[in-house]
């Protein structure tokens, strides 16, 4: 448990704040302009990810004693030529949307990266404007080797921490584990893949 320096107190979730967690991903995710149907989406993968046990971190952000921010980490793989690596997605960061802008989401998102530190992951990989996570820590995987798990991914979008337990020859594909696949959350597809890569070409 942690204290981030704007009241924003972050901890392990509790199955008491699945409702809660579900209003945060709607909300935030709503407020962004994704299509009506991937919020709900979202909502499924998180609750997915939780029933075939890939979840390895939950965490909710709180303000005031009300829950107003969620992130998690879920497991998947980097397949190295040397052997295949267990890693870790951060995937979805949701807060709700009169919370934007003032720190609850970069205390999720450094509280999930101790975590992992913590778990001895090598790496943490998330999908992603740049722009913002790269001043969380995160860099353009395929400058260190790691693939996109697929082309709908605009590769500044795809980003990685990597940890102190990760050595040089541990990069390749990531590859996600089934629940991103079987609810279509890897990456974008058209209007939206087409209008964000036109956006990083004019950026």
């Amino acid at each position: 448990m942690s204290q981030h320096p704007l009241s924003v107190l972050v901890r392990p979730a509790q199955p008491a704040d699945r409702t809660a967690v579900q209003r945060v991903i709607l909300e935030a995710f709503g407020a962004e302009g994704v299509t009506a149907d991937e919020a709900p989406r979202i909502v499924e993968l998180v609750g997915a990810l939780d029933a075939t046990g890939h979840t390895q971190v939950s965490l909710v952000a709180e303000v005031d004693g009300a829950v107003v921010g969620h992130t998690q980490l879920s497991r998947s793989w980097v397949d190295a030529r040397e052997a295949l690596v267990e890693v870790m997605v951060l995937a979805p960061l949701s807060v709700v949307p009169d919370r934007q802008r003032q720190g609850v989401g970069a205390a999720l998102v450094a509280a999930a990266l101790e975590a992992a530190r913590s778990l001895a992951s090598p790496a943490v990989f998330l999908e992603g404007d740049p722009a913002y996570y790269g001043r969380l820590g995160f860099v353009r995987a395929s400058e260190l080797g790691f693939a996109r798990p697929s082309p709908r991914i605009p590769d500044p979008a795809f980003q990685v921490v990597v940890l102190p337990g990760h050595e040089p020859w541990m990069s390749g594909p990531l590859v996600y584990c089934d629940p991103f696949w079987a609810l279509d959350c890897v990456g974008l597809r058209d209007p939206l893949l087409a209008e964000l890569e036109q956006r990083f070409a004019d950026g």
